[in-house]
């Protein structure tokens, strides 16, 4: 009975995370996303996982395994994304005309 109630508890939370994650990926959007929540999200859902893998947990492993897959993707495109525009501030700034 806890092993259906936790599949059904992991079934919903992964897949209330899917919309959006898949609407990040496609659009490849991040403005709106705090990269500091993301990281911490992430590793939460790591920390999640290494947990029910320890508690040999299937609904525990495949929610958060699904969900970590997600998060390190769009994780991902948010540090790429903070790191393009942090080097086009840095070439903004530095290739203005030098007044004479």
């Amino acid at each position: 009975m806890s092993d259906s109630i936790g599949l059904m508890a992991a079934a919903l939370t992964t897949l209330s995370f899917l919309p959006q994650a898949l609407l990040v990926i496609r659009t490849r959007q991040t403005r709106g996303i705090s990269l500091i929540m993301y990281i911490m999200f992430t590793t939460g859902v790591a920390a999640w996982l290494v947990y029910g893998i320890m508690e040999q947990s299937l609904p525990m492993i495949l929610a958060n395994s699904v969900t970590l897959v997600l998060a390190m993707i769009i994780l991902g495109l948010k540090v790429w994304h903070s790191l393009q525009a942090r080097t086009q501030g840095a070439t903004e700034s530095t290739s203005a005309p030098i007044a004479s």
